[in-house]
């Protein structure tokens, strides 16, 4: 069975949601899954003067939180992450910050990641984000699994691209467009389908 982890940072839905669907089209494409979150780095200050922040908060606090071992132990990952002015969030990028040690010992080599995202606005740096979070996974040695237009849904979608499944939230929390929940979920599959390949293929080698 193929392991994926599907570790994200949210925080008022969206890319939360869009994990979810990742994790459940994983599941369906015959692997074992883990969804996990990232530890939030904002004070609560921060957190209570935001409704839909408080409140995302607050009915995701049941979800584990992504550890080094989550990390070590998959075949492949989908990291999501909202943007912050064209990058991805701090709290994603100081985890991926702790993966050095993992990284010294070649362990994160021919890790199989892909990478989703959320912003606000149509043009608010979905690629960028994208783009930005994978420069990380060059340096592992990971391969990147993009959707590509690989599947007739590319072409449906909303708001999406090539790069990765990305929503357009218009600051609503967990606004999420059904178009955007089908291109994470044929990514997810696309992922789960080639870390399969890869390793039937190692095991053959």
């Amino acid at each position: 069975m193929t392991n994926v982890a599907v570790i994200y940072y949210s925080s008022t839905g969206n890319v939360h949601r869009l994990a979810e669907a990742a994790a459940e089209s994983a599941q369906k494409a015959g692997a074992d899954v883990r969804l996990r979150k990232v530890v939030e780095l904002a004070p609560e200050s921060a957190i209570a003067q935001n409704e839909g922040w408080a409140a995302h908060a607050a009915a995701t606090r049941d979800i584990a939180e992504a550890t080094l071992a989550d990390v070590e132990w998959a075949d492949a990952l989908l990291f999501g992450t909202p943007t912050r002015f064209g990058l991805p969030a701090a709290q994603l990028k100081q985890f991926l910050d702790t993966t050095g040690g993992l990284w010294f010992q070649g362990k994160l080599v021919n890790k199989v990641v892909s990478s989703f995202t959320s912003t606000s606005t149509t043009h608010g740096g979905q690629e960028s984000t994208i783009l930005a979070l994978n420069n990380t996974f060059y340096h592992w040695g990971a391969i990147i699994v993009p959707p590509g237009f690989a599947d007739p849904v590319q072409f449906e979608q909303v708001n999406g691209n090539p790069y990765g499944a990305s929503s357009v939230s218009g600051n609503q929390a967990g606004n999420v467009h059904p178009d955007n929940l089908a291109s994470i979920a044929f990514q997810a599959r696309r992922t789960t389908d080639v870390a399969s390949a890869l390793h039937r293929g190692f095991q053959a080698a």
